[in-house]
């Protein structure tokens, strides 16, 4: 057995890699052999780490010192001073906001000590294509202990005490969807692992494939063992190669283990899996949607029902969750339902992992209780808002959430509180936007990627979010007019209850939310011709005030000669010719140029 006196672990998840991360491990790798240090200090790979902002991430062991933004110009230095001589490396050490002080454990950095890591807890802290790191810290005792000491029954009685509800976006119970597939009679039953992640924003289920797969797997080979189903299909989608590969490698090592495949565990039970790369539709993350692609059919929902608990792939019985669903079973097996419905609010029980993007500090994963508060996630995990901003609204539940205001900071975030504001839990994407964000923009973006990626089936979503983006576009450009708010309204509620599926159904979900909270934003546009956050380009104007000193330096910026002026002479602006890019205005050392 090989001994080392050192690990050094660093990020491999796609973030990382994106911003250098192979060129350290290979720098890495070079330094410590010129040092002699190879067989004394181990290089692993890990998945995500979660601290996105600050990658690449390095973390050496045995004292969990934590390194950010390492480039392999600083490997050098990592070697020589931490490795060979035990010096700490203080520049690279993460710096708290408005703090000088670097902190050498990422456990005491505060986005880190508030959240509750149990879905993520592997992730940044093993190999992922290594089998015996996932079986070293507890990986499979829960499917071993499922097939040896419970039937299927007891195994889904544990999932609904626990009180785990799926987390791909509606929240539905799963021990009870897990009943009603085991209770539909079939000789052939599927599992099926919904990784197809297409909000904008979102990147949990990606990151969690890539950490930590054999998490996934085992939740999927528990479910199969509950209702009956020898067979489970991984539908990701295929702009996620990484997470595609981890996949494929821990299912032949969990094959050639014997912890995939037949007997499971001796106990009779079998069970395969395949992956289906998906194209990349957001329909196809609606589960009919999702099966007609794995049939080989044009992904595109049918109606409902029958549901996939009877009828679902093939027109088998079908047990559908998402990743993160998935996830959370094996800890469920191993620790019981009671732990785990310790944790959260009377009807969300267990942790959210949120993706943190947009206007906020701190970029990446946080995995928190349910119940905490959305300013919890923000200000003390988040890290707030950058360069001094004014907090505005987040989006929460990707395009088919919502959009909340600052009064709404102090709710809890949970299933039922959600809703009730006009907002959804959905994946997890979560959105913040500052007071340069202009929340009627806002809406048409997240209404522009609905009605592109709608299928096209139903009237309702096809024809009813055109129209929609055709009046928020008017709006955005200055020609809104008396009436667009209520036709707004109208087409939206119109669509939530025609639509043939839940996609189309909460696509309206965006603009109502904004209207019910920043319903003066599109009063503004409509009869003020303004755009309060001088976002929208067609209602922004750029002048030059008596400040002006006639330096000359916006006429030498201005890409298509717009302004005009004598020399130490005041400059003026053609209206006409502007293109409103904000050269000029970034370019006056006087602030002499006003946007308005």
């Amino acid at each position: 057995m090989e001994h080392y006196r050192s690990h050094v672990l660093i990020c491999a998840g796609t973030g990382c890699i994106s911003s250098g991360s192979k060129k350290v491990e290979a720098a890495l790798r070079e330094q410590l052999t010129q040092k002699g240090l190879d067989k004394e200090v181990k290089i692993v790979e890990t998945g995500c780490h979660g601290f996105c902002e600050m990658g690449p991430l390095v973390i050496v062991y045995p004292e969990g010192v934590f390194y950010i933004h390492v480039q392999e110009t600083d490997v050098a230095d990592i070697v020589e001073e931490h490795l060979y001589k035990g010096r700490i490396v203080e520049r690279l050490l993460y710096k708290e906001i408005g703090s000088h002080e670097g902190i050498p454990n990422y456990k005491d950095i505060d986005f880190y000590k508030k959240q509750m890591r149990i879905i993520l807890a592997n992730c940044g802290h093993i190999d992922p294509e290594e089998i015996n790191d996932y079986i070293a810290i507890g990986g499979y005792e829960a499917l071993g202990t499922a097939l040896t000491t419970m039937n299927p029954d007891e195994v889904i009685d544990e999932v609904k005490k626990s009180g785990l509800r799926g987390r791909g976006g509606g929240g539905f119970p799963s021990g009870l969807k897990w009943g009603f597939a085991r209770k539909t009679p079939g000789e052939k039953k599927y599992v099926i692992c919904n990784a197809d992640e297409g909000d904008p924003g979102a990147f949990m289920d990606r990151s969690l494939l890539e950490g930590d797969p054999h998490r996934v797997l085992e939740g999927m080979a528990i479910c199969g063992y509950a209702i009956g189903a020898d067979e489970g299909y991984l539908y990701v989608r295929a702009e996620y190669p990484l997470a595609i590969k981890r996949l494929r490698i821990a299912i032949k090592q969990a094959e050639e283990l014997g912890l995939i495949g037949d007997n499971i565990f001796g106990s009779g039970f079998n069970f395969h899996l395949k992956i289906k790369e998906g194209a990349g539709a957001f329909v196809c993350g609606e589960e009919t949607a999702l099966m007609a692609s794995i049939e080989g059919q044009r992904g595109v929902p049918r109606s409902r029902p029958p549901f996939p608990a009877v009828s679902g792939l093939w027109g088998k019985p079908t047990n559908i969750n998402n990743v993160e669903t998935f996830a959370n079973v094996p800890q469920i097996i191993t620790k019981g339902a009671d732990w785990y419905a310790s944790i959260g609010t009377e009807h969300s029980k267990g942790t959210k992992v949120f993706a943190l993007t947009g206007r906020i500090n701190h970029t990446g994963l946080a995995e928190v209780p349910m119940g905490i508060t959305m300013r919890q996630i923000i200000y003390d995990i988040g890290g707030g808002i950058p360069a001094g901003k004014k907090f505005k609204a987040v989006q929460i539940g990707g395009p088919s959430g919502g959009c909340l205001p600052e009064e709404l900071l102090d709710m809890s975030v949970d299933y039922d509180s959600l809703i009730k504001v006009g907002a959804m839990m959905g994946s997890g994407g979560l959105v913040v936007m500052d007071e340069t964000t202009c929340m009627v923009d806002i809406s048409k973006f997240f209404l522009s990627f609905t009605q592109a990626e709608s299928c096209g089936k139903c009237t309702p979503c096809r024809e009813g979010t055109k129209r929609m983006l055709e009046i928020l576009t008017r709006i955005t450009e200055g020609q809104g007019k008396e009436g667009d708010i209520e036709l707004l309204e109208v087409l939206a509620k119109n669509i939530k209850t025609t639509a043939l599926c839940g996609l189309g159904q909460t696509a309206p979900n965006p603009v109502l939310s904004t209207l019910r909270y920043f319903r003066h934003e599109y009063e503004a546009h409509i009869k003020e011709k303004c755009c309060p956050a001088g976002a929208c380009t067609g209602l922004t104007q750029y002048n030059i005030s008596e400040v002006c000193k006639g330096c000359g330096l916006c006429t030498k910026e201005c890409p298509v000669v717009a302004i005009s002026g004598e020399k130490k002479g005041l400059h003026i602006i053609d209206q006409e010719k502007c293109i409103k890019c904000g050269a000029c205005m970034a370019k006056c050392p006087f602030k002499a140029i006003t946007k308005g």
